[in-house]
């Protein structure tokens, strides 16, 4: 319950981090150009359920049209890609094998199972993405 109750703590606090930072664009400085592109950043909550029952969550902001992609490119997962798409194989550090481990890194959006991979997932502000050790 303890655990539940901090991580509920943890998504609310990311949640209202990312509703203060969404207005974080870079104007362009060169006076030459008449128009200013805006990047439009986007920010969801990434909870990690690891095999010891251990939960990390993290906030990410990104302009990535991807899920895969951001957490590629930050670290937080890892894995090989097939014909399928990207097989998560290690998330926050921890790598886990169905065939060894029998566990493996399963994806969820908003805490309902997901129908799609996370490199085929588009980043939709506000949501939380999970992945979960899993038997």
């Amino acid at each position: 319950m303890k655990k539940l109750v901090l991580l509920l703590v943890l998504i609310l606090c990311f949640s209202v981090f990312a509703a203060c930072s969404k207005g974080n664009t870079k104007p362009n400085d060169d006076e030459n150009i008449e128009s200013t592109t805006e990047l439009k950043y986007k920010s969801f909550t990434l909870v990690v359920y690891d095999p010891d029952g251990n939960t990390e969550a993290f906030a990410v902001s990104t302009d990535y049209e991807t899920v895969g992609e951001i957490l590629l490119e930050k670290g937080y997962i890892d894995g090989e890609v097939s014909e399928d798409g990207l097989l998560v194989k290690t998330v926050n550090g921890i790598t886990l094998d169905q065939a060894q481990d029998g566990m493996h890194w399963a994806f969820y959006i908003n805490g309902e199972y997901a129908v799609s991979n996370v490199d085929k997932t588009p980043v939709t502000d506000g949501f939380i993405y999970e992945f979960r050790a899993e038997n």
